[in-house]
């Protein structure tokens, strides 16, 4: 992994919780997860609901923003031994076991269509799990059921609307890896890729209001080459699609590997609404 520079932030997190100590990536992950929870404006004592939680990467640093009064209840569809290197059940152990441990309460294998509270949330966050769902009706759903749950929701995803040459290759590689999973039954992480002009749509359509929409950068994040390397992966199941296609993945291919080591990932994108 490239030499990176944790901010002060971070470092002041990695210190004050004891996580991640051993885990350079980590750090590196946490460090956007930081700024992406500090940008949904996230206020102390808040009860706040993760839907897709993953290994609890965003819910430690919403935990830490809502601190001692605030609590978090963090669900995934996903089972406990899903994940690798560690599991989800190894990765939130360490983190129950942390100072932050008592603000968060973690349930796997939760289908949110089936998720009640008695007490409303003061916000909802979906954080880069969008791209799991494989329908858009799949994604409106879950905005309508939030609205009943929570007071706003706040929304982040990888922005498709690359700035910079170099981000290129992080574009094609989750390009394919949508056609990829439009023809070949798979479990990966992404299942379909929306824009943010469709993601504000179906918000709307969900009776939500955007108070906020902003960028927050993500160049450094190592998953851009997480994604290429996957993606040259499975290069080979292509050829069970139609001829057309495959035409359209070579294209992708080419410009996904010809980037000259010269690779960053896409940056994120925030939307609030209330």
């Amino acid at each position: 992994m490239k030499s990176f520079q944790l901010n002060e932030k971070t470092r002041s997190f990695l210190s004050e919780y004891q996580l991640f100590e051993d885990d350079l990536i980590q750090q590196v992950q946490l460090q956007h997860r930081l700024e992406l929870v500090a940008a949904f404006g996230i206020q102390k004592g808040m009860r706040v609901l993760e839907i897709g939680c993953g290994q609890g990467d965003t819910t430690v640093a919403i935990a830490d923003a809502v601190g001692e009064s605030g609590y978090v209840v963090a669900i995934d569809i996903a089972s406990p031994d899903y994940g690798a290197p560690l599991t989800l059940d190894q990765a939130t152990g360490s983190i129950k076991k942390s100072s932050l441990g008592e603000r968060i309460d973690f349930h796997f294998e939760m289908d949110f269509d089936f998720f009640e509270s008695p007490i409303p949330f003061d916000m909802a966050v979906l954080s880069q799990c969008s791209w799991y769902y494989k329908q858009p009706e799949d994604l409106l759903k879950y905005f309508k059921k939030v609205r009943g749950l929570a007071k706003q929701i706040c929304f982040a995803e990888w922005d498709l609307d690359f700035t910079c040459l170099s981000q290129r290759s992080h574009f094609c590689a989750v390009s394919i890896l949508a056609l990829h999973s439009n023809f070949v039954k798979n479990e990966g992480n992404i299942q379909n890729i929306f824009h943010k002009t469709q993601i504000l749509q179906l918000l709307q359509q969900a009776n939500f209001e955007v108070v906020k929409q902003l960028t927050v950068d993500a160049t450094f994040l190592q998953d851009g080459q997480w994604e290429k390397d996957y993606a040259n992966s499975i290069r080979a199941e292509f050829i069970k699609v139609p001829n057309m296609i495959q035409t359209l993945i070579t294209g992708y291919y080419e410009l996904m590997n010809t980037s000259n080591g010269k690779e960053n990932s896409l940056n994120s994108f925030i939307v609030c609404a209330k």
